[in-house]
């Protein structure tokens, strides 16, 4: 095949390309800067057509990841650039695909399990699922985050494609053992002894292994009857404080501090980003892939962990 991914230079498009790559697809990363990959990498501004347009003509498939980074403070400017950045990018793709004389058959587009609604009550699947923003007491930027997810979906399903399946990845977190990815950042506390619960450990955490999610990738590709909103995530979230502590344990760590509300937001203010990324509970299940008959490697979240420190002590030799 030949794959398109616009916006794959993060971590989440550097394991889908790598792993296409070494299974012999064709791949092109579509990137606002040049890079020495193993893969083929054309640059574009995510905003206006160009000569990257091309490459959309005869492809097998576009998976779209564009989009600012969202670990940052919500300041205006920054609320601007990460709205924008989405709908923009999601427009001009539509645009492009539109353009194309062989059009894509599929389009596989970013979006978030964010999406949802902080709740502990019951787990959001694609069809019983509650959108958020509405919650009583919930933060400001929580419910910046959420109209962030619905303006997203919403360029998606706006766009005019008619020979192009649309899908709406609403990815989970995704955990590989690669350097600077979030399982980097949260085995780092572990091995401190800084991994303990966040605030009271209550909110759920909503997870995919790397593995899976490539998997899910390919699957979705292969499956014409699936479109709409897909959830991308292992069908075992769990409470923060349970989550850390399997982490711990899979790494053989006896203890790890807590963190209080009071020392996240602290600290999120010196680190400059925000604590929703730790806080809100994410209790998020992949009712249509199950539905579907997709089947998970790494279903629960301790074997996921195992295997994840396993590959990370292989990478780093320690």
């Amino acid at each position: 095949m030949k794959l398109v991914i616009p916006g794959g230079s993060g971590q989440v498009g550097t394991l889908l390309a790598r792993t296409f790559q070494q299974d012999g697809h064709e791949v092109v990363v579509l990137s606002r800067s040049a890079a020495t990959t193993p893969w083929r990498t054309v640059r574009w501004d995510a905003a206006t057509l160009g000569s990257w347009a091309d490459e959309l003509d005869g492809a097998d498939a576009v998976i779209n990841l564009a989009g600012r980074n969202v670990n940052c403070r919500y300041n205006p400017a920054n609320r601007r650039d990460i709205k924008e950045s989405r709908i923009n990018s999601t427009r001009i793709v539509a645009d492009a695909i539109a353009r194309a004389k062989r059009p894509p058959p599929v389009w596989l587009q970013s979006s978030t399990a964010t999406i949802y609604a902080h709740r502990f009550d019951a787990p959001n699947d694609e069809a019983t699922g509650i959108l958020g923003g509405t919650e009583p007491r919930v933060p400001d930027t929580w419910r910046f985050s959420i109209d962030v997810a619905t303006s997203w979906e919403r360029a998606l399903d706006e766009a005019v494609v008619p020979h192009t399946r649309k899908v709406k990845l609403r990815s989970a977190m995704t955990m590989s053992a690669d350097r600077q990815g979030i399982f980097d950042v949260l085995l780092g506390l572990v091995r401190r002894g800084l991994g303990g619960r966040s605030g009271d450990g209550r909110q759920y955490v909503s997870w995919v292994h790397g593995e899976d999610f490539v998997r899910a990738i390919y699957w979705l590709i292969q499956h014409n009857e699936v479109d709409g909103a897909v959830n991308i995530c292992a069908p075992g979230p769990l409470p923060n404080a349970d989550f850390m502590r399997t982490l711990r344990e899979a790494w053989g760590m006896p203890v790890g501090l807590p963190a209080t509300r009071w020392m996240l937001e602290l600290g999120a203010i010196f680190l400059r980003t925000e604590t929703e990324l730790i806080l809100k509970s994410r209790r998020v299940i992949p009712g249509r892939l199950l539905e579907h008959g997709f089947s998970f490697r790494f279903p629960t979240w301790p074997e996921a962990a195992h295997d994840l420190c396993q590959k990370w002590r292989a990478k780093n030799k320690r």
